[in-house]
């Protein structure tokens, strides 16, 4: 098989959430132990540390990749979705897993991982674990994919653990309230492992109090921690990013790992350039202003519709669209009610349909019109928008995906 044929084999083969949604979910760490044993237990042969979180551990984990790398490290980065292609889910140093990698991985593996019955993300996660294992990275950089406690990546032992925040997101899965989430999140916090937290939430302080107490790990709060730096990052939320990286980084040194403020100064002037990282408060276009983001549940958004307040146009132009395992009202009631609308579906099969979504837009009055694709959205707003208005792109990281 080439690159293509592995992928659409990959897709085909294995339940993956991007695509298929809650159908695709399989918790629980007995297939993907099973899958790593198979592979040679990859997760026990290199240095970690492993993010969960509501919002905020892609944009944490690519701060952390960006400054380790300034002091010198070779550092992997597993992340996901992707926004174009497989490959941006696994990197090292910023450059992506070569096609031929994930060719050879699926062809060795093909048959025999088949009989485990792995999900998408479980055979991704081995697949990555492999890769960083077989170029000896310094130290990999993991992201879980959903939760924490039965997410599959929770089979590696982490010199640290972080947890970013907690919202309210995928509750069908999680638990509908923040105690009950932040109970999956602690999941990962190991024994003897320091944790640092985020944000400190009240119902949820207690819950990661008690878990690091009952795993003998030192909890840090990361909202006292502070850095006088400037980032390329630009959305206001990354503020509290930066603090968790910032937190997560001077226990690292505690550690002994050698990390100069230097080196931090550096990361965070060039998180982008040093990993890729696209799609958060970036800025497409100037003239009018363009800008996306893959906000895409209640507590991004506030922090999103913040930061839009204090943008300076003359007309806001939004194109949006949605999944549809969301909740489109609580998040739709959070957006601007004099933003000109430009409704649209991301072209997967969890796309929310628009006319759904024009539904509860206007029961909400948001007013706008409707398109048949996300490019057609963007371009009507494009050309609806004088130079000193502003185009705003989101709801989705696949409406997101479609315009960088």
């Amino acid at each position: 098989m080439n690159y293509k044929e592995t992928l659409e084999y990959l897709f085909a083969q294995f339940p993956a959430f991007q695509k298929d949604g809650s159908s695709a979910y399989k918790p629980g760490l007995g297939r993907v132990l099973e899958l790593a044993e198979l592979v040679g237990n990859p997760h026990k042969n290199f240095k970690s540390i492993h993010l969960a979180g509501t919002n905020g551990k892609g944009s944490v984990s690519h701060i952390l990749s960006s400054v380790l790398q300034e002091a010198g490290y070779k550092v992997g980065l597993f992340t996901s979705p992707h926004l174009k292609d497989f490959r941006e889910r696994i990197k090292i140093n910023g450059i992506e897993v070569s096609e031929n990698f994930v060719v050879d991985f699926v062809s060795e593996f093909r048959v025999s991982a088949s009989e485990i019955k792995p999900s998408f993300f479980e055979y991704t996660t081995v697949m990555a674990f492999d890769f960083f294992a077989k170029e000896k990275v310094d130290i990999a950089i993991i992201e879980t994919g959903l939760g924490g406690r039965l997410d599959c990546s929770n089979i590696i032992t982490p010199e640290v653990s972080v947890i970013t925040n907690i919202g309210l997101d995928h509750v069908q899965f999680l638990g509908d309230t923040l105690g009950e989430i932040a109970k999956e999140k602690a999941g990962i916090i190991k024994n003897g492992v320091p944790v640092v937290v985020g944000r400190k939430q009240g119902e949820t302080v207690n819950v990661f109090d008690f878990f690091a107490i009952q795993n003998k790990s030192k909890i840090y709060w990361a909202e006292n921690d502070d850095l006088d730096c400037i980032s390329d990052l630009k959305g206001w939320y990354q503020k509290e990013n930066i603090k968790t990286a910032v937190s997560t980084l001077k226990i690292l040194q505690e550690k002994e790992w050698n990390i100069s403020l230097n080196a931090i100064t550096k990361g965070l002037l060039n998180v982008a350039k040093n990993t890729g990282l696209k799609g958060r408060w970036q800025i497409l276009g100037e003239f009018p202003k363009v800008i996306c983001d893959t906000g895409h549940n209640e507590d991004g958004l506030k922090q999103i519709t913040a930061q839009l307040k204090f943008e300076s146009y003359d007309q806001l132009h939004i194109v949006w669209g949605m999944v549809d395992d969301k909740d489109a009202a609580a998040i739709l009631k959070l957006l601007p009610k004099d933003a000109r609308y430009y409704w649209c579906k991301p072209n997967i099969s969890r796309g929310l349909s628009v006319k759904r979504l024009v539904q509860v837009a206007k029961e909400l009055g948001l007013l706008g019109d409707e398109f048949s694709s996300v490019e057609s959205a963007k371009q009507k707003a494009l050309s609806a928008a004088t130079s000193n208005d502003m185009v705003f792109i989101g709801g989705s990281t696949f409406v997101v995906a479609e315009v960088v």
